[in-house]
């Protein structure tokens, strides 16, 4: 009697995932970053539908133009700042060009909605109706970043712990966009949970994912085979204690009404 061998290796997704359709070699990140894009936006429309909103429909597409254009110029900038000493050629100012972080579009679009509030004299928060659209943007882009593997640099140092996955490279290397996908779904609920359970002023939601978000990515980072370091850090740990320092005001007025609580 024959018996046909098993092979468990080939149940396992093989990294970079390049599928084929019709001849032409498909890039998955970008078609899922696009498809968060659109996702994220639709989720945004259905939310403001079910939610009032108290920002007239002119001042929130001038919020939404200042968010676009203030991401659009930090995630490049950024980008650029975590290899500033790459050699001038053109190719690689061609790849510098197209490389973009996720926390430089966080903090250029935060910087872009002041300034446009700042222009057409709008006073509100207007954050909160982006946090959730947000998360679920990032999450399906994160997708695509580890199925990417080794392409995109979002992998992990290499570790000889169980948690360690071939990239694509024959390392072993922590696998740190699936540890951001499960954190992005710890932070979704819990912030919902917050939204629902908890009365929050305007705009503190908002607050507490960027601060919960820039946490995360600061440690995280240490976990990532980065090149340049200024005092010991990398450029996005900089731009998270940045972070931190733009919502001091923020947390030194939470960690005192806590204390009055206690």
């Amino acid at each position: 009697m024959y018996i046909s061998s098993f092979n468990s290796q080939s149940f396992l997704l093989e990294l970079p995932f390049e599928p084929i359709l019709f001849g032409y070699t498909l890039n998955i990140h970008l078609i899922l970053e696009y498809l968060a894009f659109f996702l994220a936006f639709r989720y945004y429309v259905f939310l403001r539908k079910k939610k009032e909103d108290y920002i007239s429909s002119h001042n929130r597409l001038s919020i939404i133009l200042g968010a676009a254009a203030g991401a659009l110029i930090g995630s490049r900038l950024v980008g650029v700042l975590e290899n500033p000493l790459v050699t001038f050629s053109t190719e690689n100012m061609l790849q510098i060009l197209n490389t973009k972080t996720i926390m430089g579009g966080l903090f250029g679009g935060l910087l872009g909605v002041e300034i446009a509030k700042k222009i057409i004299g709008e006073t509100k928060s207007s954050g909160d109706l982006f946090v959730l659209p947000i998360i679920a943007g990032i999450f399906i882009g994160r997708i695509g970043c580890f199925l990417s593997g080794i392409n995109e640099f979002t992998y992990g140092r290499k570790t000889k712990l169980f948690l360690g996955m071939d990239l694509g490279d024959g390392i072993l290397r922590h696998p740190v966009a699936l540890y951001e996908l499960v954190f992005l779904i710890v932070l979704f609920v819990g912030l919902k949970y917050l939204q629902k359970y908890y009365t929050l002023q305007s705009g503190e939601l908002f607050k507490f994912f960027m601060l919960t978000y820039f946490g995360f990515r600061f440690f995280i980072e240490f976990l990532k085979p980065n090149i340049f370091f200024v005092l010991g850090l990398s450029t996005i740990q900089i731009l998270c204690m940045v972070c931190y320092v733009y919502y001091t005001k923020f947390i030194i007025q939470k960690i005192k009404n806590a204390r009055k609580k206690i």
